[in-house]
């Protein structure tokens, strides 16, 4: 196992920045996110909306995965028969508030 370079930490923190932009992004669309478990396909247009914003490629499953359970989501692997992503996602109300109030405050101005 090697050592973790400050690269790598940047980047799982970037990774949990475009998350939790991407499940305010969700949210601030009218949907609901807490509390309910939902499909990962579901949210894949904020996760890659989020991206475009952060000008980075679209993240593998695995890496949204990590982070989301990083932030405290709770999420389950389905059969990849069910799904094309064969995740299911569980978000708690705490990291939903956190997810919103994160989204607003990386808006830019002329977006609010």
């Amino acid at each position: 196992m090697s050592q973790p370079t400050l690269f790598d930490e940047n980047a799982a923190v970037e990774t949990e920045r475009i998350v939790l932009y991407a499940l305010g992004d969700f949210q601030s669309r009218k949907k609901v996110l807490a509390g309910r478990e939902l499909a990962l396909d579901r949210l894949r247009g904020a996760f890659k909306r989020a991206c475009e914003k952060f000008g980075i490629a679209e993240l593998p499953d695995e890496k949204l995965v990590e982070a989301l359970e990083k932030l405290g989501a709770t999420v389950t692997e389905v059969p990849p028969f069910v799904a094309k992503h064969p995740f299911r996602v569980n978000v708690p109300k705490n990291v939903a508030d956190h997810a919103a109030a994160a989204y607003l405050s990386m808006r830019k101005p002329e977006e609010a």
